[in-house]
């Protein structure tokens, strides 16, 4: 097990910024000056600008574990942008088809006074198109928010201050594959996906309100796994959590209000050949509970 956070302090197992994460990201002869960490990382600041974006990584990769980043987006016209957290098996740069695995929660920027969109998305030994979109019931750029990624052996939770939003499960014997051998680092960036972020890229991101800034506050990792160790399902409970009925019941709420796309109804088109086979099971399984 590991304790890991952006915010230390004397009691903290974990210890300063640059102990636990590494600056990976950032076109520049001094990378490190794209990412502010302030107060001995209580703070870090990302910042975009239209030379690049930035980002960091944790140095531990971990294979299971609860992983919850406090994050404040962009304020004001952040169109075209994108700010992130999520977990990789693999460095930049990454590709459909490319073997990696991958859980995402990306923030996708919008004009001034027009909400955000949280995309979420995951990648299975390289496969992705999994995209869920949704608008969230808060200013996600006016506070501090915690965005959770719960990834064990039976299922993948997402969850945003503690109200499940999305379940990606295990349905390997179904053929369906999963993500269960590849160790993940934690990641956070800012980047421009002006091409695609805002109303499909029609709305192109304004460099005159560059630099755009992110800020992360608190991470939390103290129930992971690093890679070389084991977590026995005795040792850390998570390992075998699962929705009960009132994580359900957040879970439709959250789904019926905000919820606005889902890959596996396939508004894109890009499954000719039909939709991912866990979108049939997980809609048998829910119609069983009517």
């Amino acid at each position: 097990m590991v304790v890991a956070s952006l915010a230390t302090s004397a009691d903290a197992a974990g210890g300063s910024f640059y102990e636990d994460f590494e600056v990976v990201w950032g076109e520049d002869p001094h990378p490190e000056r794209r990412v502010a960490v302030i107060d001995g990382g209580r703070l870090v600041k990302l910042t975009l600008d239209n030379v690049s974006g930035s980002g960091f990584q944790s140095k531990d990769a971990f294979l299971f574990g609860e992983f919850t980043m406090q994050m404040k987006l962009v304020p004001g016209d952040s169109a075209g942008t994108v700010t992130t957290f999520y977990l990789s098996s693999k460095d930049y740069p990454m590709w459909e088809g490319d073997g990696h695995d991958e859980i995402d929660f990306e923030f996708l920027g919008n004009v001034s006074g027009e909400p955000y969109l949280m995309q979420t998305n995951v990648y299975a030994q390289g496969g992705g198109r999994r995209e869920q979109r949704f608008f969230l019931w808060f200013d996600p750029t006016a506070d501090f928010h915690n965005y959770t990624i719960l990834w064990n052996p039976l299922n993948i939770i997402f969850s945003v201050d503690g109200v499940p939003v999305r379940v990606f499960k295990n349905h390997e014997l179904q053929g369906v594959p999963y993500l269960s051998t590849q160790a993940m680092k934690a990641r956070a960036s800012i980047w421009d996906g002006e091409s695609w972020v805002t109303m499909g890229g029609r709305v192109k991101t304004d460099w005159s309100h560059a630099p755009f800034v992110a800020s992360y506050g608190a991470y939390d990792a103290s129930t992971a796994c690093v890679s070389s160790s084991s977590c026995s399902a005795a040792a850390a409970p998570w390992m075998t959590r699962r929705l009960g009925p009132e994580g359900q019941r957040a879970l439709a709420w959250a789904r019926d209000n905000y919820m606005v796309m889902d890959y596996c109804d396939d508004p894109w088109k890009v499954f000719p050949r039909g939709v991912p086979a866990e979108c049939g099971i997980d809609r048998l399984a829910m119609a069983s509970l009517l």
